[in-house]
């Protein structure tokens, strides 16, 4: 079902109703605290040995929200940056991995075939690798590698590979325990560069953007991204698998796919998946597929993506993108979508224009990257408390597109080109308190910097330990010394 499939001018310009920024901090922390964790916890396969700390086993981190609770971070940092625990050598791709359970998986592509690697969390030993076959080809001279990261759950972890291929792997062994070709089977249509957003579990179902096309029986092979102009939809937008058998629960949406990693919240007692589709805002009711609401959210140009993933601030809902349409905030109330805001002037003037990081929330603050292309990128803070219109609080024009993190009041920035930044949260203007050239900075038994550009995939934090994955590398530093 399609809401406000036409806009109003009159109604944009509405001021939002929008809380004020107490009940937005107590309305983030009830949310946060209530949202059912799909990570199972299985203590007895741990290899961690620091003490504290907690697993980020999938996009975005526990609560979707590039958020980490782990505190004692170090905010004046050593001339020559953050130690340097361990590296290790990637393929090709661009996600990043994940840490649980003392283990870093890290998903690539080695020549004809995609690999899951498991290494020691705090060590970088290599643990063992999983690999399946893979036929893909950028059509825009980008990489081959998957664009997904991998999701961890209890004893399983899965893959969700650049040409639809779907796994479940086991976590001790390595052994696939399941594996469906989405592309294949539901008629998916290739998209500008692969599949590209990542799967998330809610209990026992596996929750998979899929965004699959009616097949044509006159159709000789597979289709291809020439066919992506005239792709249509056919309900299979997101797909609920049974996460231990990968057989198809529920289906639903008839839109085509994104970038976007979908994200759980819980509104108003109910638990949502929230995906920003190819064309738009779709929420659903996580168990089962129903209460389907859709915002149309998309910039005309063939070209266009949507990449960020929403943000939730109680009943409201963050969008943006860095093509042509900038920001939206929605109201989702009594089982219905409505636009308080958004953004109607040209680039130039647009509030934000997120590419393909996902804004971070503190507070009533959403903090950013804001720009499509190096040249018209700075990093941003906006306002969305009170009864005005959200506004700009500050902006420091970089050309350096970059994603992060936030933790114990600060927020790790870091830019395409390796540029690791420390700032703190709350301030009126961009100021930076410590930072780290990762492109510049040279290991002792090495002449190779430490990250060759591009760094697209956001860092982890994982029981003090930082992982970040430039072109051909990840490596794991120390942002929390281990208390003895």
């Amino acid at each position: 079902m399609r809401v406000l499939a036409t806009s109003s001018v009159g109604f944009f310009h509405r001021k939002p109703q929008i809380a004020n920024p107490l009940v937005f901090l107590v309305i983030a922390v009830l949310q946060w605290i209530s949202l059912p964790n799909a990570q199972a916890q299985s203590p007895g396969l741990s290899l961690w040995t620091r003490s504290e700390g907690e697993d980020w086993p999938r996009m975005l981190g526990v609560h979707y929200d590039s958020k980490s609770t782990e505190t004692g971070i170090l905010t004046q940092w050593p001339k020559e940056g953050l130690k340097v625990v361990w590296t290790q050598k990637t393929g090709t791709g661009y996600g990043n991995g994940v840490a649980a359970l003392g283990r870093w998986f890290q998903f690539d592509r080695f020549g004809n075939s995609e690999r899951l690697s498991c290494y020691e969390a705090q060590t970088g030993k290599f643990l063992w690798k999983w690999e399946s076959s893979v036929s893909y080809q950028d059509a825009y001279g980008y990489n081959d590698g998957p664009r997904c990261s991998p999701l961890v759950d209890g004893r399983s972890v899965y893959v969700y590979g650049v040409a639809g291929k779907l796994a479940c792997i086991d976590i001790q062994t390595g052994k696939e325990s399941w594996q469906k070709n989405i592309n294949s089977e539901y008629g998916v249509v290739p998209n500008f560069f692969g599949v590209g957003a990542s799967p998330l579990v809610y209990n026992d179902l596996l929750i998979v953007m899929v965004g699959g096309s009616p097949k044509r029986s006159f159709f000789a092979g597979s289709p291809t991204i020439n066919d992506m102009p005239n792709a249509k939809p056919d309900g299979t937008g997101m797909i609920a698998f049974d996460k231990r058998t990968g057989k198809e629960v529920y289906r639903v949406g008839n839109y085509l796919a994104s970038y976007s990693a979908p994200i759980l919240a819980r509104i108003d007692g109910v638990d949502y998946c929230l995906s920003l589709m190819r064309e738009g805002l779709l929420i659903f009711q996580a168990k089962d597929g129903k209460g389907e609401k859709f915002f149309p959210f998309r910039a005309a140009m063939l070209e266009s993506v949507n990449a960020a993933s929403p943000v939730v601030i109680g009943n409201k809902i963050f969008i943006s993108e860095a093509y042509e349409i900038g920001s939206a905030l929605l109201e989702f109330k009594d089982g219905e979508l409505k636009a308080l805001w958004r953004d109607t002037d040209g680039r130039q003037n647009q509030l934000m224009r997120t590419h393909w990081n996902t804004p971070l929330l503190h507070e009533n603050k959403l903090y950013a990257s804001s720009g499509r292309n190096p040249l018209d990128t700075d990093i941003r803070c906006i306002e969305l408390s009170g009864e005005q219109e959200p506004k700009l609080v500050w902006s420091k024009r970089n050309r350096d597109r970059g994603t992060g993190l936030i933790v114990d009041s600060h927020w790790l920035w870091l830019g395409e080109f390796g540029k690791l930044h420390l700032m703190k949260l709350g301030a009126q203007d961009h100021e930076v308190l410590a930072q780290m050239d990762l492109q510049l900075t040279t290991p002792a038994d090495s002449k190779e910097p430490l990250l060759n550009p591009p760094s697209w995939a956001p860092p982890v934090l994982s029981h003090g330990l930082l992982y970040v994955r430039g072109a051909d590398r990840v490596i794991c530093l120390e942002l929390i010394p281990e208390t003895k």
